[in-house]
Parts: structure tokens; sequence; C-alpha cells
């Protein structure tokens, strides 16, 4: 019995939902009245067509009066097709109000005119279109009641004859009150009941709209047109690590970074103004840090503005969602990175293309050429002397070509992290001496005198001998490289704490500022061009760095036009540990893919530049948007005693 009763009233609620006028089923409230509307004058029409036949049959042709009782019980009938073909409800209302009316003036022209009870039903037309929650219908009906009173007044000189009933004012007045008491107590239960399915419909609405905001991890928040938070949702305490309560008002505003307020209280009042969406990006401050330890956050806020008949009881005007982007923007500013170094890597691949074309074709020209000569018809004619000067060139060209190959080779195994580094103690200054004695010639032959400054006692160094050669030979190659007939190339040793400096120093030609940031990239040449007067692929230094790297070391540069460059490289006094991390790097850690060995970091600066003093810390005043009072650095004043 149960299921056939569940059965009739899914069939009934489908019947009556299918009489809803489609502008009234996207809102709840408005279907609600609707129904109630259309259940209420149904159930009257239908019982008035069973009475009709009854009553016809028993009085037989009816009246003037009867007819327009009957045609007023048509009127609700006639409301209820009205408001499901149109959705109109005040008109229904109306319409219904107008049928009731005519009812209880047929009822006082049959009971006594204006002295009969029946008016008392007139009270019940108005509270009937109040309780609909319609204003137009109530207004509606309140003027009709009007109308209907003064119809109550006059039914008393309309001609009833036989019709009229003389009941006793004794028996009227308590049947008519006791039935408008009634009539008015079922339409206030149907409505409370009525109300209360409808609020508990929406409380479940709103405990499952709760549920899916507190479900998200973006942060919703409700503001009024100035900014200020009238609600958040309960995902709050995750975004931010504070409870919703606490980002009301000004709560959110104080946790933005101050540089980002402005423009994202201007963002609000533009939504709140002009309706358009708007998209602002700010810094977030935590109440907790996250997992990572970081407390700030960059966050992204979508705004819209709510029109006023959704705006609710707090009377927000705009609903913005804000979600962290700190990892998008992280990955944004990788694949930024990422293409700066594809387009570096791009320019040095044509640097390079174009330096070593340069630097192999030179040799390459004079290896051809005087082998032409040599193996030639005239090679007969050329003198025993002339004959070695060409093999001498042949030669000199054959060993350029080669360090060209060798250089290029030791910077793919220092970048790939293949270099074979084998730590040993180190004699420094027998170092030194051989390296000097070995550049010696090259400088005596350009002119240039090179000097080596006492090395200090307790330079005891552990490092790869062969690696600090290379690196000493090149930057002294350098320096004899850029210095004119007659200047000066200097190398010392310096020591400080754990750490053991060594320095190239000359009065060359020295570097220009502009070119100082971009020294120690691969294939890069100061001043280079397909002009310059030096040979050289512009390895030299890159090669240091990436020795210097494999040490765990630094190098610093000093340089500028006709005051020279000193070059210093940085090495720990025991290198094995750069050793032992430099072999984790291969091998890879927990079995990942093994990294290439890091270039040493490069500092330079101007030399001889006037390092500027300090500025003293200005004083910051308030801007009187969020400062309560001025900053100030300058202590107190205190009284002389």
């Amino acid at each position: 019995m149960l299921r056939k009763d569940g059965a009739l009233a899914s069939l009934f609620d489908s019947r009556l939902a299918g009489l809803v006028h489609a502008s009234a089923l996207a809102e709840p409230g408005v279907r609600f009245r609707h129904e109630r509307f259309l259940i209420s004058r149904l159930a009257t029409g239908a019982v008035m067509m069973a009475g009709l036949p009854p009553y016809l049959v028993w009085r037989g042709v009816p009246s003037g009066i009867e007819a327009l009782a009957i045609a007023s019980l048509f009127l609700p009938l006639v409301a209820a097709v009205i408001l499901s073909r149109t959705g109109s409800l005040w008109i229904a209302h109306a319409l219904s109000s107008l049928g009731l009316t005519g009812i209880v003036v047929c009822l006082a022209a049959l009971t006594g005119g204006a002295s009969s009870a029946a008016a008392i039903w007139l009270v019940a037309v108005p509270l009937e279109a109040m309780i609909s929650g319609s204003r137009r219908a109530t207004i509606a009906a309140s003027v009709i009641a009007v109308l209907g009173a003064f119809a109550v007044a006059l039914s008393g000189y309309l001609p009833v004859g036989s019709l009229a009933l003389a009941w006793p004012n004794a028996v009227v007045m308590p049947v008519f009150a006791v039935t408008a008491i009634g009539h008015i107590a079922a339409q206030a239960m149907e409505h409370m009941r009525r109300e209360g399915e409808w609020r508990a419909r929406m409380q479940d609405n709103e405990a499952r709209d709760r549920l899916l905001l507190s479900a998200i991890d973006d942060l919703v928040t409700w503001h009024d047109a100035n900014g200020r938070v009238l609600e958040a949702s309960g995902s709050a305490a995750r975004f931010v690590g504070a409870e919703a309560s606490r980002l009301r008002g000004h709560g959110l505003l104080d946790r933005v970074h101050i540089g980002d307020r402005p423009a994202l209280l201007q963002a609000i009042s533009d939504v709140a103004a002009h309706g358009m969406p708007a998209t602002v990006p700010f810094r977030l401050h935590l109440d907790a840090p996250r997992a990572d330890g970081s407390r700030t956050i960059y966050a992204e806020m979508r705004a819209h503005r709510i029109e006023s008949g959704l705006a609710g009881a707090n009377g927000s005007t705009v609903v913005a969602v804000t979600r962290d982007v700190s990892e998008h923007r992280r990955h944004a500013q990788e694949l930024d990175r990422a293409r700066a170094e594809a387009e570096r890597a791009d320019e040095v691949k044509t640097h390079f293309l174009a330096t070593v074309s340069h630097e192999l074709r030179t040799p390459l020209n004079a290896i051809i050429g005087f082998s032409d000569v040599l193996s030639g018809e005239g090679a007969v004619s050329l003198s025993p002397e002339r004959s070695r000067e060409y093999a001498g060139i042949i030669a000199q060209s054959g060993r350029h070509l080669l360090d060209v190959v060798n250089t290029l080779l030791d910077i793919s195994r220092i970048r790939g992290g293949h270099f074979d580094f084998q730590p040993e103690p180190v004699d420094v200054e027998a170092l030194i001496r051989s390296c000097c004695d070995l550049m010696r010639l090259k400088a005596d032959a350009s002119g240039i005198a090179l000097v080596s400054a006492p090395v200090p006692a307790g330079c005891a160094l552990v490092a790869d001998a062969r690696a600090c050669r290379q690196m000493l030979i090149n930057l002294i190659s350098n320096a004899v490289k850029f210095t004119p007939r007659g200047g000066r190339v200097e190398v010392m040793v310096r020591r400080g704490g754990a750490y053991l400096d060594v320095v190239v120093s000359d009065n060359g030609i020295g570097i220009t500022e502009a070119d100082l940031p971009r020294l120690g990239d691969p294939f890069f040449q100061a001043g280079g061009g397909y002009g310059r007067s030096h040979e050289g692929t512009g390895l030299g230094l890159s090669v240091v760095r990436g020795l210097a790297g494999l040490h765990g070391g630094a190098v610093s540069v000093e340089s500028a036009p006709g005051k020279g460059t000193a070059v210093t490289v940085t090495l720990p006094l025991d290198c094995s540990r750069a050793k032992a991390a430099a072999k984790a790097g291969r091998n890879g850690v927990n079995g990942a893919a093994a990294e290439p060995a890091q270039p040493a970091p490069i500092r330079t600066s101007v030399r001889g530049a006037v390092v500027p003093e300090p500025a003293p810390e200005p004083i910051r005043l308030p801007v009187g948007l969020f400062d309560p009072a001025p900053v100030s650095t300058i202590p107190p004043m205190r009284r002389a005693s």
C-alpha cells in the first residue's frame, strides 16, 4: 500500500510539474508558489465540477445570481489554466480573488445584503493573496475586496425573489465566521507546510554548496563594492591557514602583499561598477607555512559581479575565486629560463661555428698552401732555409689545430662530467715555476716581462695537478696574448683560511665593462669579431671555469680598458670532497640520471673603480592607507646633561 501511495504521489508530482510554466522552473521559490496555487485551484475546480451536476438536477435552470455564483466558482479553474500558460502569478491570483469575491457577493445578496455575515469572507481575499508572496497579487486582491465590499452594500437591492435565505443572524454569523477562519487557517497551514519543505530544501542546498566549497582547494569570497570580505568559504583554513571568519572585513586584504593591494582593490571596484569580470594576480602571506616552508604564495583572483536579485542577505556585490598559482608561475619561469637558455645555446652555436671556422680555416689554408709549395715543381728551386721555414709554419699551424681540438674535447669532458679528476698533493711553488718557465719563451718573444711572486709558507694544496697546470697555462697565455710589448704579467698566490687564491694579473689592453658579464661563456671573446688582432677560440677562460668548478672553486675577474686584467682562481686547500660530490653526481642519486658538472661561479668587477659609500637608509613616511605611523630609523634625541 505504501508503494502504491508513493507511486501515486510521484505520478501526481510529475503531472503537476508538467503544468508549471517554463519561466518558473529555474527558481525553486517561484516554482513552489506556482505549484501551490495550481494544487489549491485545481482542487477547488474538481470539487465544484463534482457538485455542480447534482445541484443543477435539484434546482433546474439556475437564476441570474446562481449563474453568477457558478461563474465565480469557475474562475479559479480559469486562473490555473492562465497561470500554466502564461506564468503570470499575479494575474492568476487576481482572477481567483475575483471569483471568491463574486461568491461572497452572491451569498450576501441571498442572506440579507449589507447586513449579511458573508461579508466576513472579504477579509480572506487579500489574506489569501498575501500568503502567496506576490506584492502585485496582494494589491490586486485588496482592490477587488474593496470593490466587493461596495457590491455587498448594494446587493440588498438585487431582485432575489424566492431565492432569499431567511437565516437568523445568530446562526449565519458563526457559520460564515467559522468557515472563513477555517479557510484562512487551512491556507496558512498549507503555506507553512510548503514553506517548511522549501526551507528544508534550501538548507539542504546550502549544506551541499558549503560541502562543495569546502571540498575544493580554491578560496571563494564574497565582497562588497569597497573590497571588504563579507563571507569566505571553508577552504580558507587550507588555503591561508586561518578560519573563514578571520578573513571577513579587511582580514584578506591584510594578508595581501602591500604592493599588490591597490591593484586588488581597483579590480574589485571595477567589477562592482562595470560588471566585467576581471583577473588580478597578487602575492598572499599565509598564517601557516606550506610543506616547503614558504609563507608567501602567488595567487590569482577571478572576480564576477553578483546581480542584485542574487545578492542574498549579506548584500554582497562581487564573488571571487582565488587559486594558488605558485606552481604555474614556477613552471612559467622555468619555461622562460629554458627558452632563454635555448636562445643562448643557439647564439653560442652560431658564434661557435663562426669562430671555429675562422680558427680552422686560417691554419688549414697555411698548411695546404705551404704543402702545395713543398710538394710542387717549385720545391726544387727552394733553398733549405726556406723549406725549413715552410715546414715550421706547417707544424705550427698543425699544433694550433691540435690545441683547438684538445680544448673542445676538454670542454666536452668537463661539461659531461667525464674529466679524469685525480686529487693529489701539489707543490704550488714548483707548479707556478714550471708554468712560468713554459710560457717564458713566448713572453720573451713578445717583449713582455713574466714574473712570479714568492709563494707564502703553508700553501699545501690537494688538487688535480694536470688540471691546475692547464688552468694556470691558460691564464698566463691569455695575459701574454693581450699585453702589448713592454708590458708585465705577474703570477702570485694568496692564502686565506681554507682556500688558496692563484692570481694572474697584467697591465694589458683590459676588457670593457659591457663585456665583463659575458666572460667565461664558451666561444665568447671580448671585443671579438672577424677583424680581431688576436687568434683564439674564446674557450680559455671557459676551460678555467670548468676545471675550477670540478675543484669546488670560484673565479673572479677585475679589469678595465687600458688598466689591465687580474684573474683570481680560488680553490679549496683540500679538493677531495669536491671529487666525492662530482662522483655522486656522475653516478646519480638513488639511481637518478647523472647531472653534468657545473662551471665555477664567476664574479666580475671594474678594475680601479671607486666603491661608493652605502647610502643612508631613507625614512619611510606613511602613505595614509596601510601604515598607522611613520617608520623612522633616526634614534630619538636626548636632552643634554
